[in-house]
């Protein structure tokens, strides 16, 4: 017993300074968050062409699917009973997940559509024909995921004979490769640089020195 108390008495604060001193001030870390998580801005790898509209700040979610256009629509609820007024609320576009089957892939996607865009691949005859489509609205409408899924298509064997029978068809030039194109921008850009600076080295005042 003599044994147990003195182990106690060593354990235990002798005075209540030491006791406040053993205690912790810190406010523990909250194990979960409120705040959504933010979205992150989906990157097309660099062997891909940049998308000449640029991906969607505003609805971001749009750039994971093929959503044709819709965005997020905000109005009033117009309330004509007891507590009559309006009320802000927001309509969300028609988003479902479908087994679209593509031609030249060979294979079955699983890709986020609105219904709209549904129904315009269903009008255009297909996955390919809808990515296909060269008009500026239809571009538009892709975004950066049936931008990076309309190269995927254009890159395959089926295609490319298609492309290249048509260019023979209209008596079209091979055109170069994406490397060959990219050389021949730079050496473009490097000889109008160049051109400039002889240019401001031409026209460049001659100041005379006094002689004194």
């Amino acid at each position: 017993m003599a044994g147990l108390q003195s182990r106690s008495a060593m354990t235990l604060p002798c005075t209540l300074s030491a006791a406040f001193r053993n205690l912790s001030l810190a406010i523990p870390k909250r194990s979960f968050s409120t705040t959504p998580a933010t979205q992150k801005i989906k990157k097309l790898p660099d062997y891909i062409p940049p998308y000449p509209y640029g991906p969607n700040y505003i609805f971001k979610q749009s750039n994971t699917g093929l959503y044709g256009g819709a965005m997020i629509q905000f109005g009033n609820k117009i309330s004509k009973g007891r507590n009559e007024g309006k009320t802000r609320r927001s309509w969300k576009p028609n988003v479902r997940r479908k087994k679209l089957w593509s031609e030249a892939l060979g294979e079955f996607l699983f890709i986020k559509v609105t219904r709209k865009a549904l129904r315009t691949i269903w009008k255009s005859g297909g996955l390919d024909n809808y990515l296909l489509d060269d008009r500026p609205g239809r571009i538009k409408e892709l975004g950066m995921f049936g931008w990076e899924l309309r190269w995927k298509v254009m890159q395959t064997p089926k295609i490319q004979e298609q492309f290249r029978e048509e260019r023979k068809r209209l008596g079209l030039p091979e055109p170069p490769s994406f490397e060959e194109w990219v050389q021949q921008k730079e050496a473009e850009i490097k000889a109008k640089v160049e051109e400039e600076t002889n240019i401001k080295e031409a026209t460049k005042p001659i100041y005379n020195e006094k002689l004194y």
